[in-house]
């Protein structure tokens, strides 16, 4: 990437991916910028599962009603929990890491998508992170964010239009000033 701009502009969530592993190298780059990012008062309430076995990555794929199907065709997933003891601010300090990781990925040319787990509902009306949890045998302190679906692209998306930015949405010094 030029730089970090293009880097945004490219990164699209991607829900399809080849069956190609991801490299050991491009998986501790995604991983050094989850260690790396920042949380409040640099508690690091956050830690991660990483999941290859396909099993698993299936089990995952159901475990809420909608939108986590995509990890079923996955490479990995890097699932993001917290110690919710450690901290109130948990929910921002993974959401920080989640984000990281995904701009990891693409840098690394490869695709991933957010599947949001908390406050999600399975397809019986069941709790979405206590799936997971079971799943990945979680402490009951740890909550569980989300779930990053890692791969090779199945194919590339068209870079964000930035004719299409929504600059209305900016308000100088007060809002409702353009």
């Amino acid at each position: 990437m030029e730089n970090f701009l293009e880097l945004l502009k490219n990164r699209r969530s991607c829900r399809r991916f080849t069956d190609e592993p991801v490299s050991q190298e491009s998986v501790a780059n995604i991983m050094r910028a989850a260690l790396m990012s920042p949380s409040g008062h640099r508690i690091n309430p956050w830690e991660f599962v990483l999941v290859e076995n396909k099993e698993t990555l299936r089990q995952l794929s159901v475990s809420k009603a909608a939108g986590a199907q995509l990890l079923d065709g996955a490479a990995m997933a890097v699932v993001v929990i917290a110690d919710t003891d450690k901290t109130d601010v948990w929910v921002e300090d993974c959401s920080i890491a989640t984000i990281l990781m995904q701009l990891a990925a693409e840098e690394e040319g490869l695709g991933s998508c957010w599947v949001q787990i908390r406050l999600r509902k399975d397809a019986d009306g069941g709790s979405s992170e206590e799936n997971v949890r079971a799943l990945l045998g979680l402490p009951a302190n740890y909550a569980v964010l989300s779930i990053v679906a890692i791969g090779h692209k199945e194919r590339d998306s068209k870079p964000f239009d930035e004719e299409k930015m929504q600059w209305e949405k900016l308000h100088i010094e007060r809002f409702g000033e353009k």
